[in-house]
C-alpha cells in the first residue's frame, strides 16, 4: 500500500479533527472521502481548474473552511 503525506496548518487541522470527532471516525477517513469526490469529478474542467487554483492559493491563504485565528481581520488592517 502506498501513502501520501499531507501537511496542514493548525487552522486546517483543527476543523478536520472536530468533524472526525463529531462523526466518530478518523480524520484520514474524511481526507479519503474528499479525495473520492475529487477523483469522481477529475475529468471535469471546473474541477481541474479548482485543483490548480487551490494549489497556488494555498501558498498565501487558508481555505474557507479553516479556522481563522491567525488571519488579519479587516478592522486590523485599517491602522
Amino acid at each position: 500500500m502506498h501513502s501520501i503525506k499531507i501537511h496542514l496548518e493548525q487552522e486546517e487541522y483543527q476543523p478536520l479533527v472536530r468533524l472526525a470527532e463529531e462523526l466518530k471516525i478518523d480524520p484520514a477517513d474524511i481526507v479519503y472521502a474528499g479525495l473520492n469526490q475529487v477523483m469522481k469529478q477529475a475529468g471535469e474542467t471546473a474541477m481541474q481548474q479548482e485543483i490548480v487554483l487551490l494549489k497556488s492559493a494555498r501558498q498565501t491563504q487558508l481555505p474557507n473552511w479553516a479556522d481563522r485565528a491567525r488571519e488579519i481581520h479587516a478592522y486590523e488592517s485599517m491602522t
